[in-house]
């Protein structure tokens, strides 16, 4: 086989076989195919798109790369999947708390993609954190903690691990097919026994209309449900921060004072529960949905998840008192500059993802694959929609690594916020269940 034959046919819409798709996954994984091979595949997909069993044909391609997990717990093995927002920080509560609740949540997670956050970022601002580990060390914790948030490693899924890459750096992120096979790949050689997904739709979402998210969330479930893994869908609304931040430690601040009471974020814990409680309901460890939220709810609240969380971090080489001294262990920026509003009136609405491309912009995020990130800067105390403003409120703080980035990033917040003299309808936190 070809890589260029491949192309050219997904360039001139014609349908690829199964053991081309197979041959280049193969590829992908094991340096057969170039970089330059890898974008131009990405590109032909995002542009012509693949019919059913080529999306599922390469779903399983990419998972069949490397290892599938197999499990013997004594609970359920379950997981989330969120399709990337601005200050979504989610998977950081989800994880400890279905662990309480008795389901057992190998977490594989990614970096950030394009104006996104990554979940592996986000906890790699906690010193001393281990992301990366191997297949046994998966199963070390998973088994001792009950969960662990980590990357893919080598073994797991590694022809999704190089296209991902790709992806973030080629303009080629927003596929519904190459999202679902990313995503299920990972997830499906994790082993699970059921998985929820988190499909947002919105301005800082990869998919800005609820078409577009519809679409979406059904290949997920479909591709997933005919792979043999019970998979339910929560399209939920990215039209402003899940929190009011955007950016590494910054959003685990959220966490930390969600899972110890100090300062709950509403939205962050209903989606929590919401998206927890359909876990348990699925892995059986809940009568249905609304009664897993309720024990997500009480696992947040009696203090449980948030000693689970400081145990995972311990074991994957982070502080033993991180869930005691989280303020004083997490980095901060040296420049905090508040930026005002400049009008009078309400916020109408939020580009969210211009707000990712200013923490990108401030070192919070890649332009390059490879590329280091900076864990202290971003953007706090986001002004939500709806907010009444005055001239001289703040639509937010901006945490930078020096003065010209915050003039930059000043700029940018300013003209994400549209100021309006009447308050919007803003939208619910979820939109619509599949399943």
């Amino acid at each position: 086989m070809d890589a260029r034959v491949i192309i050219a046919k997904l360039r001139d819409e014609q349908p690829l076989t199964g053991d081309e798709i197979e041959w280049f996954a193969k590829g992908l994984a094991d340096g057969g195919v170039s970089d330059a091979q890898a974008g131009a595949f990405a590109m032909a997909v995002l542009l012509n798109g693949l019919e059913k069993p080529e999306r599922v044909a390469l779903t399983r391609a990419m998972r069949d790369s490397g290892l599938v997990m197999e499990w013997d717990l004594p609970g359920p093995v379950l997981d989330k999947h969120s399709t990337g927002g601005i200050g979504d920080c989610v998977s950081l509560l989800l994880a400890p708390a279905l662990a309480v609740c008795g389901a057992y949540v190998p977490m594989i997670s990614g970096r950030g993609l394009g104006h996104t956050g990554g979940t592996l970022d986000k906890l790699e601002a906690i010193p001393g954190y281990q992301a990366e580990v191997g297949i046994e060390r998966l199963r070390q914790v998973t088994a001792s903690i009950g969960c662990a948030i980590v990357g893919a490693s080598a073994e797991i899924a590694p022809a999704d691990k190089r296209l991902y890459a790709i992806r973030d750096v080629s303009g080629t992120v927003e596929s519904i097919d190459l999202i679902t096979a990313s995503i299920l790949s990972k997830k499906l050689a994790a082993g699970l026994e059921g998985l929820v997904l988190d499909v947002k739709v919105g301005s800082g979402a990869f998919m800005k209309h609820m078409d577009e998210a519809e679409d979406l969330a059904e290949a997920l479930v479909e591709t997933a449900q005919g792979a043999g893994c019970m998979t339910t869908a929560l399209i939920t609304d990215m039209s402003q921060p899940l929190v009011a931040a955007a950016g590494n430690a910054l959003e685990v601040i959220e966490v930390m004072e969600t899972l110890t009471g100090s300062g709950v974020t509403p939205a962050l814990w209903d989606l929590t529960c919401a998206l927890g409680g359909e876990l348990l309901a699925l892995g059986g460890l809940a009568a249905d949905a609304a009664d897993g939220a309720g024990r997500i709810a009480d696992a947040m609240d009696s203090g449980a998840a948030a000693e689970r969380f400081g145990e995972m971090v311990a074991e994957l080489g982070g502080p033993v008192d991180f869930v005691e001294r989280w303020p004083d262990r997490l980095p901060s920026a040296p420049v905090v500059r508040e930026v005002t509003a400049g009008a009078a009136g309400f916020v109408t609405e939020i580009d969210c993802h211009a707000l990712g491309m200013a923490v990108v912009g401030l070192g919070g995020g890649r332009k390059r694959g490879g590329e280091r990130i900076n864990p202290s800067v971003g953007l706090s105390e986001l002004a939500p929609l709806g907010e009444q403003m005055t001239a001289d409120l703040p639509l937010a703080l901006i945490h930078a690594a020096d003065p010209d980035a915050a003039d930059r990033a000043e700029a940018e917040v300013r003209a994400a916020y549209r100021i309006g003299p009447v308050a919007p309808a803003v939208p619910p936190l979820v939109h619509r269940r599949l399943r």
